[in-house]
Order: C-alpha cells, then sequence, then structure tokens
C-alpha cells in the first residue's frame, strides 16, 4: 500500500491488525477532523462527538477488509457525512413541528460566545451567516477542503466528481461566500477587513 495521507498505509495495516499504539495514532490524527467536519455540516457538539465515536467503532470493524481504492480520508468521511445523513432523514421521519419556545431556545444555543471579543464574535456570526447563505452543494465543498482539510484530489475522489469541476465549484463556492461577507461588511460601514 502507498503512503495514505497523514497517516501511513504501514499504520492504517498495524491498525487492522490490533496494534494499539497504531490505533492510538490513527483516532488522534482523524477524530478532531471528523468531528470538525460534522460540526461544520450542522451536528450540534453532542451529536458529532456520537457520530464519530460510531464512526471510529465502524472503521474498528471494517479496517481489515478495507481496500486500497481510493484514499482512507475519503472512506472515513465518507462514513461520517453519511451517518450525519442517516440521522438527518431518521430525525425527519419522526419530527414534530417546533413550538415557540424550541425555537428560541434554539436560537439562544446559537449566540456566539459572550467571553470572544466582541469584533471577532461579530466576524464569526457574519461568518457562520455567510456559510449558512451558500447551497448544500457549495458548504459541503468549502467544509471539505477548510474544515475536513482534504485536498481537491481527495475531495474529487470522494465526491466522484473530476478535479476541474470540483476546482471550479470550490471558487465559485468562494466567490459567493465572499460576496456574502461583503455586503454584510457594506451594510455595517466597513470593509470585509474591519475598516471604516
Amino acid at each position: 500500500m502507498p503512503e495514505d495521507g497523514p497517516v501511513s498505509a504501514a499504520v492504517l495495516a498495524r491498525a487492522a491488525g490490533g496494534d494499539d499504539a497504531a490505533w492510538r495514532i490513527l483516532v488522534g490524527e482523524y477524530s478532531g477532523r471528523v468531528y470538525g467536519l460534522l460540526r461544520s455540516q450542522g451536528a450540534d457538539p453532542e451529536l458529532a462527538e456520537e457520530i464519530t465515536q460510531s464512526v471510529f467503532c465502524t472503521i474498528a470493524a471494517k479496517l481489515v477488509d478495507y481496500v486500497e481504492g481510493g484514499r482512507f480520508e475519503s472512506w472515513l468521511f465518507r462514513i461520517a457525512v453519511n451517518r450525519l445523513r442517516d440521522d438527518a432523514r431518521r430525525k425527519r421521519r419522526h419530527a414534530k413541528p417546533a413550538g415557540a419556545n424550541e425555537v428560541l431556545e434554539g436560537l439562544a444555543g446559537a449566540a456566539p460566545d459572550p467571553n470572544a471579543g466582541r469584533a471577532a464574535a461579530e466576524e464569526i456570526g457574519a461568518l457562520r451567516a455567510a456559510v449558512e447563505r451558500l447551497s448544500a452543494s457549495d458548504r459541503e465543498v468549502i467544509d471539505l477542503r477548510h474544515v475536513g482539510g482534504m485536498s481537491f484530489k481527495e475531495m474529487a475522489l470522494h465526491l466522484g466528481e473530476p478535479l476541474g469541476t470540483l476546482l471550479a465549484r470550490h471558487h465559485r463556492a468562494l466567490a459567493k461566500l465572499r460576496g456574502f461577507l461583503e455586503g454584510t461588511a457594506a451594510e455595517a460601514g466597513r470593509t470585509p477587513e474591519g475598516r471604516p
């Protein structure tokens, strides 16, 4: 097997063979990235933690059967995103309409950290709002690249798209995001860099 991203094929093989040290390396390298990807896709902290653990349980059971057909990271992230989608489908099937109190509680939980600097909190809020305005397809490309840390080649394999198409999608998504942020800054009377 060739080298495979931050964790070598040798470490993957050792982890598949039951080597605890190799497994710790694998989990240490990828658990934060899986968790971050799930959070960027809209999972709350508890759900992201639960799915992250579930993904690594699946990896532990199936790593011996893993066939080097793509990159390990792509396989791992695909499992995580699929689990999140499964959870969303399950919740939609069993959803009840939210009352006003639930909506207000949800909004209160989405507020920026009050201990953060006001300017930083405003910038984070503006960025989150801008990302939420992106289509699901654009948000996925941004998240895989900037939260998941995937290379464009890995993303192309993961999404099953030609590299050129993916590069164009990423460029357009960034342009939309920039436009949303510039619009927000103009409305507030300042430049995107925070200057009046």
